[in-house]
């Protein structure tokens, strides 16, 4: 399982998923119920903690949904009059059961700008407007509002277990598939969050709206972003926010467990800097991007990190150097063998001018990506890898050191012709081929 399945899953499931199941056992057992202080610390901690957190971070989205959901919870409290939810109560839960879920849908939509008028003031003239819609329709007295949600598409038997109108399950079946479409696309644990934020708050209007259990639910939507906050701190400081893979913190927190026996793999991308300059940093970051998921899936039971720039590092805890060779040389032979599409269209897609001309010159001692034109709109390039490997030795001890051999090893490669793997402690091993670019 590559890098990026592991955090797809982790972030999908932890920790909405465990925190909604941990609080939905709680209640069905009437643990809730048994104390309203110990309900209400759990409530304003977690709003409190999550505003102070986004505002610190600066998520305004996850600070404008912290936002909704107390002012939401609040206006159904304050309808209700403490009791339960009948009357303008009921409407009230009606209304925000329905604004709710597309609120949830917009501002997953938006991109994250952080606190600047042009991002807060939409959002406060929306939530504005939909406060005074809620208080018309909740007046006291009867209104026509008060039963505009109560229309029924199918039956109303299906939905006589909720007090929930069919209108605002539909608003709700939207806004989670929105959710987790965007997951699906970006992969990021903020829409999952807003998912099982959005499905605890579901349960708090399941059960009236109103009271410990309903609190409980809704001080778990609250403390589920908190959780994802935290999460996406970890992750830009632990992993590349470009590869996904562990960055070089991660890796230096790695290498101080390493015990002997282990090996080292340092892996460095021929002539990414020519690459670079011929085809726009755009494309080059897709190459980083295609060397990391291959890096991700190497066999043997090592980890990859991304330690800068086209550089990368392997971990082998356990393996001695001899055992990673063969793992090492298929995954060599992997990044060779993988291609990817560049447009034709971009302008940048062929080679400049200077290097056209000097193609010839150095086709012999090249193993930089070479592209070959397939068709007048796509170009498929490929590239190549050096990896230079080492293992504790009696004079290489430290972590340090094994990992300067393995440097000077990546040097010799780079020297022998690239596209090969050398070994820190012997002879060179490995494939000698140059490094190609193959025509589709």
């Amino acid at each position: 399982m590559d890098v990026w399945r592991k955090l797809r899953f982790k972030s999908l499931v932890l920790p909405g998923g465990l925190l909604l199941v941990i609080t939905t056992a709680l209640t069905r057992l009437g643990v809730m119920n048994i104390s309203l202080s110990v309900v209400d610390l759990y409530y304003y901690t977690a709003f409190v903690l999550g505003l102070l957190l986004s505002w610190r971070f600066h998520s305004s989205r996850t600070f404008s949904v912290l936002i909704i959901l107390l002012l939401s919870h609040r206006a159904i409290e304050f309808f209700s009059s403490g009791g339960s939810a009948t009357g303008p109560g009921l409407t009230a839960l009606e209304a925000v059961s329905f604004l709710l879920p597309l609120n949830f849908a917009l501002l997953a939509m938006t991109q994250e700008r952080g606190f600047t008028l042009t991002t807060v003031a939409p959002r406060l003239l929306v939530l504005l407007v939909e406060a005074v819609f809620v208080a018309m329709i909740c007046r006291p007295q009867p209104t026509a509002g008060s039963g505009m949600f109560h229309g029924a598409v199918f039956s109303r038997d299906w939905f006589s277990w909720s007090t929930i109108p069919q209108i605002s399950w539909f608003a709700f079946a939207v806004a989670m598939g929105t959710l987790v479409a965007l997951y699906v696309t970006h992969h990021k644990a903020f829409e999952s969050s807003f998912a099982w934020a959005l499905g605890s708050f579901y349960l708090a209007l399941s059960v009236g709206g109103v009271g410990n259990a309903a609190r409980a639910y809704v001080a778990t939507s609250a403390t589920i972003l908190v959780f994802s906050i935290i999460e996406a701190s970890y992750v830009m400081a632990y992993h590349d926010e470009l590869t996904g893979l562990p960055s070089r913190r991660a890796f230096n927190d790695a290498r101080l467990q390493l015990e002997a026996p282990f090996s080292v793999a340092v892996v460095d991308i021929d002539h990414f800097k020519k690459f670079n300059d011929t085809y726009g940093h755009d494309t080059g970051d897709d190459v980083l991007c295609m060397v990391a998921d291959r890096l991700a899936r190497v066999t043997g039971g090592g980890e990859a990190f991304r330690v800068g720039g086209e550089e990368f590092s392997i971990l082998f805890p356990g393996k001695r150097a001899e055992q990673t060779l063969e793992h090492l040389e298929l995954l060599r032979a992997t990044i060779e063998a993988s291609v990817f599409h560049l447009r034709g269209s971009d302008r940048r897609a062929s080679p400049r001018g200077p290097d056209r001309r000097k193609t010839g010159s150095r086709k012999k001692k090249a193993s930089a990506t070479r592209p070959s034109q397939s068709s007048s709109s796509s170009l498929e390039l490929s590239v190549t890898v050096s990896i230079g490997l080492a293992e504790p030795s009696a004079k290489y001890s430290s972590v340090e050191r094994v990992i300067e051999l393995a440097d000077k090893a990546l040097y010799r490669a780079k020297r022998a012709g690239r596209n090969r793997v050398e070994l820190g402690v012997s002879a060179p091993v490995g494939s000698k081929k140059k490094a190609a670019t193959r025509l589709a």
